[in-house]
């Protein structure tokens, strides 16, 4: 009798589950500065300088004190000025504004930008400031010792309101209302006359009491 070979079933290799592939989340590069414009009721911009990579958001705060200011793009080499425009593209320009907020996104952070305030006889006290500005050659410093050369000299620039754009650093947005104290002021004073005059009600409520006894 022959015998016969008995097929044995070929069994697959075990295969080890596929783990999902997690590619590791790009690291946040959006930061948030801000800036002061006329600190302390100075003609300056505070910080005056700042460094900044693409994606920042740079965040100006106008005082409310009736004397107005503005964050106007300049050029270094003509100081005082606004920027003339690149490949038809012009300078950011908040326009004259008070008690508002003006942002600007840093789109090239590998060149300087220089800004003023171009409120008549401001930029010639110094009041300039600039972003990404260089240690050396076209620097902060001398970018505003430029601009108190110019002094009492200064061209009167028309304001024809806020600029959007910009080179090296874009304002997508004309400036807004500035979320400041006034709020909390109001509600605080608010707050006053009612407990002022809840005071004057129970003063009455007892001399008619004491009247009437």
């Amino acid at each position: 009798m022959e015998a016969t070979a008995t097929a044995v079933p070929h069994r697959a290799a075990a295969r080890r589950p596929l783990l999902p592939l997690r590619l590791p989340a790009p690291p946040d590069r959006s930061t948030a500065l801000q800036i002061d414009v006329a600190a302390g009721g100075n003609f300056v911009f505070s910080p005056a300088n700042v460094t900044a990579s693409n994606g920042t958001l740079i965040t100006f705060f106008f005082p409310n004190n009736g004397l107005p200011h503005s964050v106007t793009q300049g050029d270094f080499n003509s100081p005082c000025e606004p920027i003339a425009p690149q490949n038809g593209v012009s300078g950011f320009d908040s326009g004259l504004q008070q008690g508002v907020q003006f942002t600007l996104n840093v789109t090239n952070d590998q060149i300087p930008i220089y800004f003023f305030c171009k409120e008549p006889t401001h930029c010639g006290l110094g009041m300039v400031g600039s972003i990404n500005a260089p240690s050396t050659g076209n620097t902060h410093d001398a970018w505003q010792a430029a601009a108190l050369k110019v002094g009492g000299s200064e061209k009167t620039l028309q304001d024809n309101g806020p600029v959007t754009g910009g080179i090296g650093a874009v304002a997508t947005a004309t400036p807004s209302a500035s979320g400041g104290s006034s709020g909390s002021s109001g509600s605080g004073n608010g707050a006053s006359g009612l407990s002022v005059s809840s005071a004057a009600a129970l003063a009455g409520l007892v001399a008619a009491l004491f009247f009437a006894a």
